[in-house]
């Protein structure tokens, strides 16, 4: 059963995005970002990207670049992951099954984004 969550819809236009509601049904999220779903974890601050897995490949807009990270190989690998298209900002649960309101602010989400050059 869907539900609402809280989150930030970030379109590229949009210099830091907006805070609002959405359906997590899958339905809903493929609307929102014009296509089938991907995920980007950002672990550090418990956030999960949601968006269009071939919105660089469909020539969409560029949005921001986000910086991952990921313990690999007894190594800690960062990255930064360019993103394409609309972006959902959420949190998820603590097994990553399930999309749940976003577990910082607005203020928060602004500075994560200019800490990362956007």
């Amino acid at each position: 059963m869907a539900k609402k969550i809280k989150c930030i819809v970030k379109r590229p236009d949009e210099q830091f995005g907006h805070m609002t509601w959405v359906s997590d049904s899958l339905e809903n999220l493929q609307k929102t970002v014009g296509g089938y779903i991907e995920t980007v974890s950002i672990d550090d601050h418990e956030l999960v990207l949601i968006v269009n897995e071939e919105g660089k490949l469909r020539d969409m807009p560029y949005n921001f670049s986000a910086l991952c990270s990921a313990h690999a190989y007894d190594a800690y690998v960062e990255w930064r992951e360019p993103l394409f298209g609309t972006v959902i900002v959420c949190g998820t649960s603590p097994t990553k099954d399930t999309f749940e309101d976003i577990p910082i602010d607005f203020n928060e989400w602004k500075a994560l984004l200019c800490e990362w050059g956007n």
